[in-house]
């Protein structure tokens, strides 16, 4: 975290005066749109484009040089690329980044296991953490995702992660709080922790985002029926029992800034407008897999492709379309409850991020 510290109060800097000029800190590389699920919440499996290959993942990560501090590796499902692994290892060699989480529906247990056992030994300096996703337990998790026998493959997935001699691994499970789960998670949350007892649980809410091909549907919970269940969840995380397997180092900061972030989307789900400063554009941002450069996924508005910049982020980055997008989510046009942005958004927030100290000074973080 010492190399970010000169770099918040540039953002933030940069956010406001439009200087100094950075490349974003928290970066999305969706490798494909190819997906083996056909989730409730998600119709990212339909799109086909021409992916970038792996020699032009190679020059556009050269490009971003040692800026990103956080990368996340997604999809569809990404490890269904091939070369997902060596896209990966050219990520830690020209960016060095702290951290590279990998999302998974861990529907290919041989192949996933030996994807990341290979990329955390390609790159022991790097903080590999993967979230395999469970949105219910057993034949629930199977109909959300649209797949029978998911949650099977699911388990055995997360068995064979857990059997890695990886020291830079951290295995994590990650659920979408829908419309057909919520009033489940808080359930589906003691049953993870009794039976799996992973590094870290996650959710985050179901959203419309033009990436997924879900704008207007009716896929999120209301206010009441989200509050009520991460409510739940976060009561449980605090109970005794659950320090059965505390969290220490990262998993004390992450646990610290998740609490945050359920607060910040039940605010968002009641005033629907940017709750704090959004910095996607500055701090945070996405490729695609074809290229072009996002500012986040919701909006998944291209403010350049790489390939039309000769894979020169930055000259997409700033460019005139980008600044334009800029204002106008500096002026607050658009808000959402993105978990990517929003962990980014709440570092850059002095308020937030002396609410996070304070959890974890009275040990919040911790259980």
């Amino acid at each position: 975290m010492l190399d970010l510290a000169w770099r918040l109060p540039a953002y933030v800097l940069s956010r406001r005066w439009g200087w100094p000029r950075l490349l974003p800190m928290s970066l999305t590389l969706s490798l494909t749109y190819h997906c083996n699920s056909r989730c409730a919440t998600c119709n990212v499996w339909r799109k086909e484009v021409e992916e970038l290959t792996v020699d032009e993942w190679e020059r556009s990560l050269r490009s971003l040089g040692r800026a990103p501090h956080w990368i996340t590796v997604s999809g569809g499902e990404p490890l269904l690329r091939d070369d997902a692994v060596e896209i990966m290892r050219l990520a830690c060699e020209h960016c060095r980044p702290a951290i590279i989480n990998i999302p998974t529906n861990g529907l290919l247990p041989k192949r996933i296991a030996r994807a990341v056992g290979e990329v955390a030994a390609a790159c022991p300096r790097t903080s590999f953490v993967v979230n395999l996703s469970l949105d219910g337990w057993g034949e629930d998790h199977d109909r959300i995702r649209g797949v029978p026998g998911n949650f099977e493959r699911a388990l055995e997935t997360y068995h064979r992660l857990r059997t890695l001699k990886a020291p830079n691994l951290t295995l994590g499970v990650h659920t979408v709080i829908s419309r057909f789960n919520a009033h489940r998670v808080p359930a589906l949350y003691t049953r993870v922790q009794e039976e799996l007892a992973p590094d870290s649980y996650i959710t985050e809410i179901a959203e419309e985002r033009v990436e997924l091909g879900t704008m207007d549907a009716d896929i999120a919970p209301s206010l009441e029926v989200y509050k009520d269940a991460i409510e739940q969840v976060m009561t449980r995380m605090s109970h005794p029992s659950q320090a059965r397997h505390p969290p220490s180092g990262l998993g004390r900061v992450t646990r610290a800034f998740r609490r945050r972030y359920y607060r910040l989307v039940q605010q968002w789900l009641q005033e629907r407008r940017q709750v704090i400063p959004c910095y996607a554009g500055w701090a945070s941002a996405q490729i695609s897999p074809e290229g072009d450069v996002w500012f986040c996924c919701v909006r998944a508005e291209s403010v350049g492709n790489l390939r039309e910049a000769g894979y020169d982020f930055g000259r997409v980055w700033w460019g005139e379309r980008a600044q334009s997008l800029r204002e106008d989510v500096r002026a607050g046009r658009c808000d959402c409850p993105l978990a990517n942005a929003a962990y980014t958004n709440l570092l850059l927030h002095p308020s937030s991020l002396a609410g996070v100290t304070w959890d974890l000074v009275r040990g919040n973080g911790r259980r």
